[in-house]
């Protein structure tokens, strides 16, 4: 990745970055692993989407190679963007040895696919109290909830006027809600967010948080990932599969495998007659995860 150019439209700052075809922006934002960020309608580019990460608004755009990243400095990319995005991983790299692994038909279709799919290197906390919220939801209905509860008491961010244009029409975005202030919605106040049975799953997540029971930058010291899922697992309604997104999505354990419908179909349709287990795709489980629900997801009903 090389970063070609930092300008500026009036007061907006923007950089530009060359990606060879190896990051697509739909491809990424549109495989279920955040919910913060939504398509730009009308945009002048190919493909944009813009949000809120790291508590600022923020829009990427991609034309062909180029990635356009709104409201960044050369600066901010160096230090939040291109790790965030996965810009700083080797996916040439991360496929070879994929398809070293598994010389399934099916899933050498799923890799080139899925080509441009990166894994988002998320806030924990945050990817935290949203994969509670995902819990037997869809994703439409979990932007809303999260857009709720951070209209309600996450704090604004500011955007200049040339920004707003690339915000999926919305004036304004809230960051994502700090724990203590998410807290004193208390149960009731969760609940009535819309959050559902999820309320009381929320508010035990940030009771254990705020006390120290749980401490999620000691994720990154444990041995290994089952290690990091039953550590979550002290959260009420945290199971393997919430408690495998939260690593995979903003703990960097590539090897963690949610297994969710989308899944369960993709390993019942393309490896029926194996003794298929996740560890066959060793330290990018994660990833090629990734590529198989994707390809399920748009291309499953055509096989």
């Amino acid at each position: 990745m090389t970063l070609v150019t930092e300008e500026k439209i009036g007061a907006l700052s923007y950089v530009s970055v060359r990606t060879d075809g190896a990051f697509d922006v739909g491809k990424t934002f549109d495989c279920g692993q955040c919910f913060r960020f939504d398509r730009v309608e009308h945009s002048r580019h190919e493909c944009e989407y813009s949000g809120v990460a790291f508590g600022r608004a923020v829009s990427f755009a991609s034309d062909g190679d180029m990635l356009c990243i709104y409201n960044s400095t050369a600066e901010d990319y160096e230090k939040i963007w291109k790790h965030y995005l996965g810009l700083d991983t080797d996916y040439a790299a991360v496929d070879r040895d994929l398809l070293s692994r598994c010389k399934s038909d099916a899933f050498t279709e799923a890799v080139a696919y899925g080509s441009g799919i990166r894994i988002l290197n998320q806030e924990p906390y945050e990817a935290l109290i949203s994969f509670i919220i995902s819990q037997n939801n869809n994703i439409p209905r979990i932007k809303q909830i999260i857009e709720r509860l951070s209209s309600v008491c996450g704090k604004k961010t500011e955007v200049c006027e040339e920004m707003e244009a690339h915000l999926s029409g919305k004036s304004s975005l809230c960051a994502f809600p700090e724990a203590e202030a998410l807290h004193g919605l208390g149960v009731d106040g969760l609940f009535a967010a819309k959050t559902g049975f999820r309320a009381k799953y929320i508010y035990d997540a940030l009771e254990k948080i705020l006390s120290g029971e749980v401490d999620l930058s000691v994720i990154p010291t444990l041995e290994d990932t089952e290690k990091g899922i039953e550590y979550l697992c002290k959260i009420k309604g945290i199971g393997p599969k919430v408690a495998s997104c939260i690593l995979l999505f903003s703990c960097e354990r590539y090897d963690a495998f949610p297994v969710d419908v989308w899944i369960k179909r993709a390993m019942q349709r393309y490896f029926p007659d194996s003794d298929f287990t996740p560890g066959i795709f060793g330290e990018y489980a994660g990833i090629a995860q990734q590529y198989l629900f994707y390809y399920e997801r748009y291309l499953g009903g055509q096989k």
